[in-house]
């Protein structure tokens, strides 16, 4: 038999490595002890060092059931305010517009926005997620003029434009098409046509989603896996995205201002060259809008017109709404800022699609002080997880949660209790886009096609964040006038 060294050799460092883990165990548990003794920490709990309830939570997160079999039982035992132990970090999930509202508007002064290296990695160190202070308000301000009313006004046209395209090269002559697949190609092209002013190339959507498929993997670089497979993406758009933003600053430098003013990427690139902006940093936050912009509006889409095949009464309300919105209209008119606002009552049904059905579960913050809240102690370094369920799901907030209701919107609603697109100085910049892409899609289908869903009660998963299971599947037929 021959002598196999590696066996040999593996033995002592298995031993060392069996060590390692006992002393971190043993080392843990004494400070989590000895900090228990200190500070007054929230009911709950911390588990095996590392692992503490992370199986738990990525178990109930696959079956879309995070809140009902993770959140709502620790609910049951300890109160809103409970600690558990979840990818390595001791974290306080907290519930409730008062919590929302306290660690949401007191970013950058007791906590800070926390994601996965391999999301930070893969959206780039130096976007808008990463930052803080006066470089978290400067990018936040160079999107928030792109959308401001005038930026509004002169999108709308063409994401029309978009729309009628797309339904040309997509939705004619097809008697089913995917949705969510079709409204995931539609708002790709949107945010990086009509909001930045990037030509969309053939095969570019694809190399973004495998980018977005290794963003909350574990962050292992070995041939093959999900994260080394997004890296390599992201290398391939940091390269392609880096040529463009050069190209975009000779053609600005030589002739400024003109229609493309108003987009996104040249306002960028003009911070660029008044020295505000790195190049990085302009690539870095391109990658995370179209990210930001696409994936979850794809969602909150699909996720209205599912409500709407379910309640024939608030269809039959929304569509006379856009009925009367295109009486008004010659034909081949485009819409205008102010149809939009007339959508009304659309409007209430999708966000109450998405209060049942948010794109985001909630988002993690660190401690970068000790809190206390709730009558508890929150250790400086600790995570703190705020859900959108905490609030959306709860007869506190809203009647009947589990019932769809628009008409709940009619009123205003309490600060805090409805967060689809979070709150606070990091509350989604790009709302209003969202907004536009929702409204505008909505009018063009309801208005041109007859729809319904083939798989009626298909299966929301989540990988890593939700989506049809199927691609929610819709059969069509185009209207004769």
């Amino acid at each position: 038999m021959a002598f196999d060294l590696s066996n040999f050799v593996a033995l002592p460092f298995f031993s060392i490595f069996v060590a390692l883990v006992f002393a971190i165990i043993i080392f843990t548990n004494y400070k989590t002890s000895n900090l228990r003794n200190k500070k007054n920490l929230p009911p709950g709990e911390l588990g095996f060092p590392w692992i503490g309830e992370t199986l738990e939570f990525y178990k109930a997160q696959k079956k879309n059931k995070l809140y009902e079999e993770f959140v709502q039982p620790r609910i049951q035992n300890y109160g809103k305010t409970f600690k558990t132990r979840l990818m390595g970090s001791p974290t306080v999930v907290v519930n409730g517009a008062e919590a929302n509202k306290f660690f949401l508007s007191n970013e950058f002064k007791l906590v800070v926005s926390s994601w996965p290296s391999s999301s930070v990695q893969l959206m780039g160190k130096d976007s808008i997620m990463e930052k803080q202070g006066d470089s978290h308000r400067c990018i936040r301000g160079i999107i928030a003029t792109s959308l401001s009313i005038s930026g509004l006004e002169a999108m709308v046209p063409k994401i029309c434009k978009s729309v009628q395209l797309h339904f040309e090269e997509n939705w004619v002559g097809k008697n089913v098409i995917s949705l969510y697949k079709m409204t995931k190609t539609l708002t790709f092209t949107i945010v990086l046509e009509c909001m930045l002013g990037i030509e969309v190339k053939p095969d570019m959507l694809g190399v973004f989603e495998r980018v977005l498929e290794g963003a909350f993997s574990p962050p292992f670089g070995f041939p093959g896996s999900k994260f080394s497979r997004a890296k390599n993406a992201r290398k391939e758009i940091e390269k392609m995205l880096m040529n463009i933003v050069r190209k975009k600053r000779e053609e600005i430098e030589v002739q400024q201002g003109g229609e493309e003013g108003r987009l996104l990427l040249f306002r960028l690139v003009m911070a660029l060259i008044r020295g505000e902006m790195s190049e990085k940093e302009v690539v870095d936050n391109v990658v995370l809008l179209v990210f930001a912009a696409h994936d979850t509006t794809s969602f909150a889409i699909t996720m209205t017109f599912r409500m709407l095949a379910h309640h024939p009464n608030s269809y039959s309300q929304l569509l006379q709404e856009h009925r009367d919105i295109k009486n008004n209209k010659r034909s081949g008119e485009m819409l205008t800022l102010e149809d939009i606002k007339k959508m009304n009552y659309t409007w209430q049904v999708a966000r109450e699609s998405m209060r049942i059905f948010p794109p985001i579960f909630g988002s993690f913050r660190k401690a970068i002080a000790d809190i206390e809240y709730d009558g508890f102690t929150i250790p400086k370094g600790w995570k703190v997880l705020w859900t959108t369920y905490g609030t959306h799901y709860e007869a506190d907030y809203f009647e009947d949660p589990l019932t769809f209701n628009p008409s709940r919107f009619e009123e205003p609603v309490q600060p805090y209790v409805y967060v689809p697109f979070g709150g606070g100085p990091r509350q989604c910049a790009g709302y209003q886009l969202a907004k536009l892409n929702i409204l505008i899609l909505v009018h063009y289908v309801v208005t041109q096609y007859e729809w319904s869903l083939v798989y009626p009660e298909e299966q929301i998963a989540v990988d890593p964040l939700p989506f049809p299971s199927q691609g929610m599947p819709i059969r069509i037929n185009p209207k004769l006038s």
